[in-house]
């Protein structure tokens, strides 16, 4: 009987983490807003703090084709900020090693080349397999899953902490098509 139950066990360990539990045994979140990142500056930020507005979370990278995005994240932050979107730069040295520096010379690069003013976290893996945890739910559990394929890829987060769109690396954010979606969400705070 014993042997037959450890024969058993790797699939049941199989089923267990298929079912979307973390090796420790916690089911996953339900809600971007269960997750606690670290800002720039180290200190811990938590994502429950925006209950009720509208997120644009997308991963970063300063030394990347699409690097000229900040300029078009940093007009949409301040186009609609006053609405109740906030936008959420979370840089990544995944892809090509395009993003090499310190948190430091992350918020010193985009602040004076692009004047962002928006929040910026500490660098992070995005995918692999020291995907951060915020990452693991938007591509595995949220209702937008799928890899994350370059710098600049774009989640848009409802007020209840849901994905609602996702935007791929190379779409501006800044373009017709995302600030409709970004106008409809906060259209629903009313």
């Amino acid at each position: 009987m014993l042997i037959r139950s450890l024969l058993a066990l790797p699939a049941l360990i199989g089923t267990f983490l298929s079912s979307g539990c973390a090796a420790d045994g916690t089911p996953p979140a339900k809600s971007v807003h269960e997750f606690v990142l670290t800002a720039n500056d180290g200190k811990p930020y938590p994502l429950a703090q925006h209950a009720g507005k509208v997120l644009l979370i997308v991963n970063t990278a300063s030394k990347c084709g699409l690097t000229k995005q900040y300029a078009p994240l940093e007009q949409v932050w301040k186009q609609y900020q006053a609405r109740g979107l906030v936008v959420i730069g979370i840089p990544s040295n995944d892809f090509l090693g395009q993003e090499p520096g310190t948190n430091e010379e992350i918020a010193a690069f985009c602040s004076t080349k692009f004047g962002v003013t928006f929040p910026l976290m500490a660098k992070v893996a995005v995918s692999g397999g020291d995907q951060a945890p915020l990452y693991r739910y938007l591509t595995q559990h949220s209702a937008k899953p799928g890899k994350i394929t370059w710098n600049f890829n774009k989640f848009l987060v409802g007020p209840d902490g849901q994905v609602i769109d996702r935007f791929d690396a190379r779409q501006d954010p800044g373009a017709p098509e995302v600030t409709a979606v970004i106008e409809k969400a906060l259209g629903a705070l009313k």
